[in-house]
């Protein structure tokens, strides 16, 4: 062990009752260090101050009785006689309660739960054939001692597979015995007076040991004094991070590239149509930025269909006339030949060389890619993770593009900079509408774009669901549009069928369809088991109008623009998120022609899932949709942020707590625009457990 290191550094397999099984599980939960254990807040708690007796028990929610068992075993259930263990507990009242466990290990029940013993249950209880039960309770066994001590309120802890909440509380408490009096005070006297923070000590001591008399409704709820000074710890110490990222890029040293406005109102002129005011003002945006001294790093928000590639192109050509070359990344092949599809157009009057890199393109050509790009030859590039090759290098890369980000890895991102002349210009673009809490974490330390206006001549998409019962008005109305000269995507979330879950999938829904409008239409299946030639044959053919219906999996949600098709159906719609959803509608509605977005739903979906297809059919504006998905599933899983490498958040809520973020942001830009060294005094602590929290991440979150 490393003795020079803070206390609460020491690696978590330390903790007594960890060990190195435990701290593997602990790991996937970002948990590495003591201080992660001690900041492992409890998600809700459970209420047992009042113990009902169990004649008065009714279904609800967080009951708790105490009982002795009367009988304990196996038992069978439903028409499968599905093996279960169950007991029954009954206490002086003379009332009855069953506790049942669908997934257990026989041997060990059978030792815990003895005939007789005392024992306490809580949780939530429903009624099954006139008798109350409990599944899956909280257990504790007491002894016949009446002044045996029970807790009186219950913390739940987020877990992992293999971990379960009586460790979990076990080893928090032996944490806390051995770490809790190297937590010191963080913030200076006057933001706590400023912002009614209390002391991180008490608030990690309340969280995890409530006192008897607290309110349990603001625990469950996040609203206690003690969540919110740790959700403010949060943010503050992210945006402090950012806001030196920030301070940082703003120093170093860039290319100013040149503005050279004759040329660009060539290009502009030349363009086969006329850009919206919301492209003119990005594009200006980012020119301006381009030509300062500090490398630029810009964030482009556009809705899908709003024209971000042109944007893109207008900002690669100023490096391109200052000397310098551009590179364009795309995460997938779909994407980047897409993009150099409509690059190739715009740029015939220009006469400027570009080339596509990917891992399609083989041999001779290849190595004559590696040559132009090299040698300077051919001053831009698009491609995909083959522009990071080893074997790729540039003469004078000065600017680059990263479209749809979040699906690369902070290291990959990190490659294409290293490839540059200096300290190159990026410009990440995103078709994913980001709300703006997430973007004042994610993208703290860039400058915000946004193209909030689509091109003149499309109409709003019209979003309607359906269920299995209107199966054939559906193909009635795509047979319509077919008629009409149209075309269809038809996307599933499984290839083949699978045993487990009872979806239609992609591979037998072909042939269905086929058998409903072939000969008269084309039926062709697309899916990302197949080849890149595979895919680029059937894309060819659906692009050239020789395909009429593309069944395909969501290998379609991005890239793929074919102004004739107007019909998106989205089979088992219930099973695709939100941001999916809107990114999948995007592949139509790009043409004069009316859209339109069938979702096919089952009847039986999740509450969350009726949520999300309402939402489809209420809006279109990808900004409203990304709010109530960041809502319903998290900043965690919304853009792929657990590749980002930024700290996590255990309490925070960026759905609910913007007000708090915002001051949290404020307070910590000022103090690196006044103090960039933390030389104050007050400022020591703060620059102490930066360093603790950030450590080797700052230089990525550059990217990220």
């Amino acid at each position: 062990m490393d003795t020079n290191r803070h206390p609460l550094a020491t690696p978590v397999q330390y903790v007594k009752g960890v060990g190195p099984a435990i701290s593997e599980k602990l790991a996937r939960m970002g948990i590495t260090t003591a201080g992660d254990l001690l900041h492992v807040i409890p998600i809700r708690y459970i209420d047992r101050r009042l113990i009902l007796p169990i004649s008065e028990l009714a279904p609800g929610k967080d009951r708790t009785v105490i009982g002795k068992i009367v009988a304990s075993g196996i038992s069978f259930m439903g028409r499968g006689r599905k093996r279960i263990y169950e007991i029954v507990v009954e206490d002086e009242t003379g009332g009855r309660v069953s506790a049942k466990w669908f997934y257990f290990k026989q041997r060990y029940l059978e030792q815990k739960f003895k005939l007789e013993t005392k024992i306490l249950l809580s949780g939530d209880v429903s009624e099954f054939r006139t008798t109350m039960q409990f599944i899956h309770p909280e257990v504790e066994m007491l002894s016949d001692n009446p002044d045996e001590i029970v807790a009186k309120i219950l913390p739940i802890y987020p877990l992992t597979e293999g971990l379960y909440q009586k460790t979990m509380r076990k080893i928090v408490r032996n944490a806390w015995d051995a770490f809790n009096k190297y937590v010191e005070p963080v913030f200076p006297d006057s933001m706590v007076e400023e912002f009614g923070l209390a002391d991180p000590w008490g608030c990690l001591q309340e969280l995890h040991f409530p006192a008897s008399d607290i309110d349990v409704e603001l625990l469950n709820i996040g609203r206690s004094k003690a969540h919110r000074t740790l959700i403010f710890d949060e943010f503050f110490f992210l945006e402090l991070g950012m806001a030196l990222r920030r301070k940082r890029i703003v120093h170093e040293p860039g290319i100013v590239f040149t503005r050279d406005e004759k040329e660009h109102s060539r290009f502009i002129g030349a363009l086969p149509f006329k850009l919206t005011n919301a492209q003119l003002r990005v594009v200006d945006e980012i020119r301006n930025d381009m030509s300062k001294p500090a490398p630029m790093n810009r964030l482009l928000q556009g809705d899908v269909g709003s024209g971000k590639t042109v944007v893109a192109l207008a900002a690669s050509l100023q490096a391109i006339r200052s000397g310098y070359q551009a590179a364009i990344m795309a995460p997938t092949e779909i994407l980047a030949e897409q993009h150099f599809e409509t690059i190739t157009k715009l740029l015939k009057p220009m006469g400027i060389p570009h080339a596509l890199l990917t891992s399609n393109v083989k041999g001779k050509e290849r190595e004559a890619i590696y040559r132009g790009l090299s040698n300077g030859e051919t001053p831009l590039a698009v491609g995909t993770h083959a522009l990071i090759q080893e074997e790729v290098s540039f003469k004078k890369l000065g600017f680059i593009v990263v479209d749809e980000q979040h699906r690369f890895g902070v290291l990959q991102r990190a490659a294409i900079l290293k490839k540059g002349e200096g300290r190159p210009d990026i410009l990440i673009m995103t078709a994913t509408p980001i709300p703006r809490t997430l973007a004042m974490t994610l993208y703290g330390d860039l400058d915000v774009s946004v193209i909030d206006e689509l091109p003149p001549g499309r109409r709003p998409i019209i979003t309607r669901l359906y269920e299995e019962h209107q199966r054939e008005k559906l193909y009635q109305g795509m047979r319509s549009e077919l008629s009409n000269g149209r075309q269809i995507y038809v996307v599933y979330p499984l290839i083949e069928e699978s045993e487990k879950i009872d979806l239609k999938n992609a591979t037998d829904m072909s042939r269905e369809l086929a058998t409903v409008f072939e000969p008269d239409f084309k039926v062709s299946l697309l899916h990302g088991r197949m080849s890149g030639d595979q895919k680029e044959a059937i894309m060819t053919g659906f692009k050239a109008g020789k395909t009429q219906v593309l069944v395909a999996t969501s290998v379609v949600e991005v890239g793929v623009d074919v102004p004739n098709a107007t019909v998106m159906v989205i089979e088992h719609a219930e099973r695709f998120g939100l941001s999916q959803l809107h990114q999948l509608r995007g592949r139509v509605g790009r043409s004069t022609y009316q859209s339109y977005c069938i979702l096919m739903a089952d009847y039986r979906r999740s509450e969350d899932a009726r949520r999300r297809l309402a939402v489809m059919v209420e809006t279109t504006d990808g900004f409203k949709i990304a709010e109530e998905d960041l809502s319903l599933r998290g900043p965690g899983e919304f853009i792929g942020t657990k590749q980002s490498g930024l700290p996590p958040f255990r309490v925070a809520n960026l759905a609910r707590d913007i007000r708090v973020l915002s001051q949290a942001r404020e307070t910590a830009f000022k103090i690196v625009d006044e103090d960039p060294d933390f030389e104050k005094p007050e400022h020591l602590m703060l620059k102490k457990i930066l360093e603790i929290r950030w450590a080797g991440k700052l230089d990525l979150a550059s990217v990220s």
